[in-house]
């Protein structure tokens, strides 16, 4: 039978450490600012992440009559904030982002309330490549080391999981090792080989007609992106803890709008303003906080670590499996 190591007010504790922690490493790392960011943005903007692409956002009206949708993700709202706070290059921002995806196929890592943080940096043109992106991704394992280290120093009783190093490796490179599997089999498979992964190459299509996974065709360069998916042995799955990415360009988004047919998207407040050049070039992306905490202090469910909506049979069945919903 399951048995927390942190009991209810020791884990709440426990998370505000290891997220304040995690949060001012990251800062530090990847040289960002905090700031504050909106819940929610309006349809004509253009600025809510449409993720796949599939998921329906919550949306309401005001007594002034404006529309509004509770944002999935922040991918493109950040990238409007660093050009209209001016930013300089080499420098970026971060923030708590917290959305409604109601949508979510509910399960030990998905709830319909998610919370991460949000960051995004500005870059120059010429340094879109993959070797940028590599040294980011090993900029965030280095802090995802560091807090393993922390919370672990705190709390022996929590175990170590992470690898020296991660494994980079492209979404094709993937399907041709393991092409009898599916991808969400690959990524279990070869990030419990490895024990933490960088699958990049996102949401294009692969020589087998399937794609990956789906990502939306106006924020990450599908040459340039990926997800950071680390091994957990208690669920013995790939863990993603980010999807991340350096963002379109011009050229970029309209080729990637246009094998999308969503062409239609290019009259929008935001995508007019990057056909035209007058947005900086950035790279971003999101980290999972409640999969951080689930990860780093060895729970069985998300819901261990944040307060979410749950159907009763979920509730029943963590009931029985003695896992303590918050």
């Amino acid at each position: 039978m399951y048995k927390s190591k942190l009991g209810i007010i020791e884990t709440e504790v426990a998370i505000k450490s290891l997220k304040d922690f995690f949060e001012r490493s990251l800062a530090e790392q990847l040289k960002l600012i905090r700031v504050s960011a909106p819940l929610f943005v309006t349809p004509e903007s253009g600025l809510n992440d449409d993720l796949s692409g599939l998921e329906r956002a919550v949306s309401f009206d005001t007594k002034s009559k404006q529309q509004a949708v509770i944002v999935h993700s922040l991918a493109k709202w950040k990238r409007m904030a660093l050009d209209k706070y001016g930013f300089e290059c080499g420098k970026g921002l971060y923030t708590d982002m917290n959305a409604i995806r109601r949508d979510e196929d509910l399960s030990a890592i998905h709830s319909y309330y998610v919370d991460q943080w949000d960051w995004e940096k500005v870059l120059k043109k010429e340094e879109r490549t993959t070797e940028y992106l590599q040294e980011t991704v090993r900029g965030i394992f280095k802090v995802l080391k560091s807090a393993e280290k922390y919370i672990t120093d705190l709390y022996p009783m929590l175990s170590k999981k992470l690898p020296e190093e991660i494994t980079f490796i492209t979404s094709q490179e993937l399907e041709d090792l393991y092409p009898e599997l599916t991808s969400k089999e690959r990524e279990h498979t070869y990030a419990r080989a490895k024990g933490a992964i960088f699958i990049s190459q996102i949401g294009k299509v692969l020589t087998s007609g399937e794609k990956h996974d789906g990502r939306a065709p106006d924020y990450d360069d599908w040459d340039l992106n990926g997800d950071i998916i680390v091994y957990y042995a208690p669920l013995d799955i790939g863990l993603e803890l980010s999807s991340m990415g350096i963002r379109v360009s011009e050229e970029s988004m309209k080729k990637q709008l246009e094998l999308a047919g969503q062409t239609r998207k290019e009259s929008l407040e935001f995508h007019k303003k990057l056909l035209a050049g007058e947005l900086p070039y950035t790279i971003g992306g999101g980290i999972g906080q409640s999969r951080l905490c689930l990860f780093f202090l060895d729970k069985l469910h998300i819901g261990e670590v944040q307060a979410s909506l749950w159907p009763e049979s979920v509730e029943k069945e963590c009931e029985a499996k003695n896992i303590p919903l918050l």
